[in-house]
């Protein structure tokens, strides 16, 4: 598996980026969508992003347009939509195809690792959710029905941070 924190990125700015800027911190990558049955989702991803930010966690989101055109907005529109509906603070980059032949290098290297049931391969919707560890390496996979706050989604998010 390819060092995710090498794999070059771009913000919803559009500027250069990288997990390299999150080093350290235990992260979790979700695939986002605005106008998809599961967006509500953003709301408890926001929650968790403030109640373990201190603690170095921070949620980041992947615009997506893949599943259903679920996401057709520019970067503006994703903002502007995040921040005014959800309060969203935690970072957006840049819409990725997450499945396919266009598949945002991050991606590939993620969708290698299994989930619980020891499913690895394409996501499956929007709001899929990858734990990394602040080494950098995959922790856990969440699937896109998988609440943000979820006990079980707490439970791995809280093996990683310190006590």
């Amino acid at each position: 598996m390819a060092n995710l924190y090498d794999i070059p990125l771009r913000t919803l700015a559009g500027e250069p980026g990288s997990l390299a800027d999150h080093r350290g911190k235990a992260l979790l990558i979700v695939n986002v969508a605005s106008k998809c049955g599961l967006t509500p989702q953003y709301a408890g991803l926001e929650r968790l992003h403030k109640r373990y930010g201190d603690r170095g966690f921070t949620v980041l989101g992947f615009p997506c347009n893949q599943f259903g055109g679920q996401e057709p907005g520019t970067a503006e529109e994703i903002e502007t939509f995040c921040s005014s509906t959800y309060g969203v603070s935690f970072p957006l980059y840049a819409k990725a195809d997450v499945n396919g032949a266009d598949q945002q290098p991050l991606y590939a290297e993620l969708t290698r690792f299994a989930d619980s049931e020891g499913e690895a391969g394409p996501v499956q919707w929007n709001f899929e959710k990858f734990l990394i560890a602040p080494d950098g390496t995959v922790a856990a996979r969440f699937r896109p029905r998988t609440d943000p706050e979820s006990e079980e989604l707490a439970a791995a998010i809280e093996e990683l941070l310190p006590s």
